[in-house]
């Protein structure tokens, strides 16, 4: 499309103005003024301009095609390989080895309390003492109920000597003497019942001292100096807790208990040898998993409501880090590969499917890949499967880019700072 600018009909459309001359009447598109030849110059010039973006405008109609953008610039890697220990990893709580409640077992009036409440003690420690007095003279009175029966049983024997011998000399009867061996015999009984007597009075007056029957730290006092206790029932005082060393409770999935069984199977381990697995015990507020233990114990059965063992950890706390009830963190080493492959967690995607990963083929094009994903090594993700050792990982910008997708990819390499950083 051209436009043309007809000069002719433009200037024929000027006003016109008439001269006389002689006797000829002259016609003039040119004004008499320079007022009037400036206007004339502007409308020349407004159509002029109109003409000319016309122009520009068909121009560009003409020249206006669609230019598809270059492809993304993507970071691509190659998965890691190393070694990698792999864990079964869980969740538990911390459960003391020994936690005894400290009673009053005898009736009487609490006279001291030997201790500081929440501090460590010995086994063996005097930590209560309930009104000794009233059971020491009830100790003294059964010592001396028992002496007066072996002082009857003495002169009992005795008489029974005496008889046997006058008996075989016909000089009393046969009555007489068995009267005599029935109160020797009784006196036997007597002594017997005093003694035990004695060993009750003697396990009441220790009564009115409690000690710390191990050692571990107790805690706040529940009664106070002066207070009857024992009345009709124990009265608890105190709580003892052993913290060195320390269980830890925690449940293991039904597969992974069969992964471990598998193992030990592997290792021609049994039942008993599960003992040697270690554990590795991790705080809330801490790093990694800085305390060290080992099984020890396996429940015989699984729980079928949910499909869990219990399983139970030992774990040295000499420190005294851990305390019973803690929330930790557990993992369990039980395989090592010697060639697994990692990728950074920032690196997967998730949809209902399951995990995945955008991996590069051989012509730049993005392909969601499935994966099942293992534990974290190190800040790496462990690739349990569906992906091999040369597939060029999409690492970042994963938000540019989507499957079927042509990209720029950027070769680059995943290392541990990288893995932390992201």
């Amino acid at each position: 499309m051209a436009m043309v600018f007809h000069g002719q009909s433009f200037v024929a459309s000027l006003p016109h103005r008439q001269t006389l001359i002689g006797d000829h009447r002259m016609t003039s598109a040119n004004p008499a003024s320079p007022a009037r030849r400036n206007g004339v110059r502007r409308h020349i010039g407004r159509g002029l301009a109109i003409a000319a973006s016309m122009a520009v405008l068909v121009g560009c109609e003409d020249k206006n095609t669609f230019v598809a953008p270059p492809p993304p610039k993507v970071d691509v890697a190659t998965p890691v390989q190393r070694p990698v220990t792999r864990y079964i990893e869980a969740t538990g709580n911390t459960a003391p080895i020994k936690s005894v409640d400290l009673v009053a077992r005898v009736q009487g009036f609490l006279q001291t309390i030997d201790y500081q409440d929440g501090t460590f003690v010995k086994q063996g420690t005097q930590l209560f003492t309930i009104e000794p007095e009233t059971y020491k003279l009830k100790l003294e009175q059964a010592q001396a109920a028992e002496a007066g029966a072996q002082a009857s049983l003495r002169q009992a024997e005795a008489d029974y000597k005496r008889q046997a011998e006058l008996v075989q000399r016909q000089a009393v009867s046969q009555a007489t003497l068995d009267t005599s061996t029935s109160n020797r015999d009784n006196a036997q009984a007597n002594l017997q019942q005093a003694q035990a007597n004695t060993k009750l009075a003697e396990v009441n007056y220790g009564y009115t001292k409690v000690t710390a029957p191990f050692d571990g730290i107790v805690s706040a006092h529940m009664v106070s100096i002066g207070e009857l206790v024992g009345v009709s029932s124990p009265t608890q005082l105190a709580t003892i807790v052993a913290m060195d060393p320390i269980y830890v409770n925690f449940t293991v999935n039904e597969q992974d208990v069969l992964r471990i069984r598998a193992e030990a199977a592997r290792r021609g381990m049994t039942a008993a040898n599960l003992k040697q697995f270690p554990i590795q015990i991790g705080l809330q507020t801490e790093t990694g998993y800085p305390h060290e233990g080992h099984l020890d114990y396996v429940a015989p059965t699984l729980n079928q409501s949910t499909g869990t063992l219990a399983v139970r950890g030992l774990v040295p706390n000499d420190k005294r880090v851990l305390l019973p009830g803690y929330f930790v963190r557990v993992r369990v080493p039980f395989d090592q590969e010697k060639n697994a492959l990692l990728v950074p967690d920032t690196a997967l995607g998730s949809d209902q499917g399951g995990r995945y990963l955008l991996v590069v083929n051989g012509d730049n094009i993005v392909e969601q890949r499935m994966v099942q994903i293992g534990s974290v090594d190190n800040g790496l993700r462990v690739i349990e499967s569906g992906l091999k050792p040369d597939d060029r990982v999409v690492i970042a910008g994963l938000l540019r880019v989507i499957p079927g997708q042509k990209i720029d990819p950027q070769a680059t390499k995943i290392d541990q700072s990288q893995a932390s950083a992201k």
